[in-house]
């Protein structure tokens, strides 16, 4: 955690931040490797605060051994002031994204004896998380071989009858039975129809031959997230389903083929767009391509239109396009790649769908 203390410390010399007060979940994990449900990160140029209360003391001080673990009670205005004074800050920076108003007037009450400025910030933390460490990348890794697994085993044994429900309760019963801590995200089950909505909750809906069906779901390992999507047909194969699903695959495989380091998040989406709209499918196609991943499901990097974040080796982000088609139903393929030595390398070991 020692470099990631120091990359941060960088960044807020930077933006003339004396401290950063971190309290994020993710992020707080990310910083100290302390894994509690309720604390506080307090990090200046020079020391470093975990401040939780009594169930987790013994936790951090465990887990984040670059941290002054400290046990408080009461609401901020009880101990914030403290730590402020010892730290001595006077630019007291906090992630206005994650911080609400509630909590803002508390830390505003909080410091106005102390001669601290508090100082919005957006998004530091979750830019440092954007570039992985191999250790990173190895449990994305595993979490992603898990969801691959579950995928082959539970599409094995998937036949017409079974309701989305099911399917989705096989697929969470594997991860859970093989090693996963949990799910990275709410499992989709989509079935015809419903395979148009690219956020569909599994109902009783009962699969049938021959429609498209969307499974998309994702382990959690070490903390550290998958996200898979396959699409999928019981049966025989019609004309409308092998054409759209090989102009997703066709598109996804594209963009694996040319996103490379140094582009930005737009031009990578971009790529498998282009596909889809010179197919004449460009408004059926309405989500971005694809988004970071690590501690939480969508992370940095963004892969989208209008993304200006340009893509870096160490980077983990999803390739998704899809096509989706009111009243027929779906396409989505989605894997994981990462960004190694200039070039992509795709993750995501579990087999598509053949329509030859």
């Amino acid at each position: 955690m020692e470099t990631r203390l120091n990359r941060l410390r960088a960044t807020m010399a930077e933006k003339n931040y004396d401290v950063m007060l971190v309290s994020q979940g993710e992020n707080r994990r990310y910083m100290s490797g302390f894994t509690g449900s309720t604390g506080y990160l307090f990090i200046a140029r020079e020391q470093a605060l975990l401040l939780t209360d009594f169930r987790y003391t013994e936790q951090a001080t465990l887990q984040a051994p670059e941290f002054e673990v400290r046990q408080v009670a009461g609401g901020l205005g009880s101990w914030l002031p403290d730590a402020v004074k010892q730290l001595g800050g006077k630019r007291v920076a906090f992630d206005e994204n994650h911080v609400t108003y509630a909590m803002f007037q508390a830390l505003t009450k909080a410091v106005a004896d102390t001669g601290a400025e508090l100082t919005p910030d957006s998004e530091t933390v979750e830019m440092l998380r954007a570039v992985k460490e191999p250790s990173e990348i190895g449990a994305i890794h595993r979490a992603q071989d898990l969801t691959g697994d579950a995928y082959e085993h539970v599409y094995a044994g998937m036949h017409p009858g079974m309701t989305e429900q099911q399917v989705a309760w096989e697929l969470e019963k594997y991860i859970h039975e093989h090693g996963g801590e949990g799910l990275a995200f709410e499992t989709i089950v989509a079935a015809g129809p419903n395979a148009a909505k690219p956020h569909h909750h599994p109902t009783g809906t009962v699969i049938r031959e021959g429609e498209p069906i969307v499974l998309d779901f994702g382990a959690k390992v070490d903390g550290y997230c998958a996200d898979m999507t396959r699409t999928v047909c019981l049966g025989k194969q019609d004309d409308q389903f092998k054409k759209i699903y090989d102009l997703v695959l066709g598109a996804q495989l594209t963009a694996e083929a040319l996103i490379k380091t140094g582009i930005t998040g737009e031009e990578a989406d971009g790529y498998a767009r282009k596909v889809i709209t010179d197919a004449g499918y460009g408004d059926n196609f309405g989500h971005s391509l694809g988004h970071g991943i690590g501690l939480y499901v969508h992370e940095y990097p963004r892969v989208a239109q209008r993304a200006t974040n340009v893509l870096q080796d160490g980077m983990v982000f999803s390739n998704e396009p899809g096509v989706y088609i009111t009243g027929w139903g779906g396409v989505r393929i989605e894997d994981l790649l990462t960004l190694e030595a200039g070039k992509v390398r795709n993750i995501t070991k579990a087999s598509k769908l053949q329509t030859a």
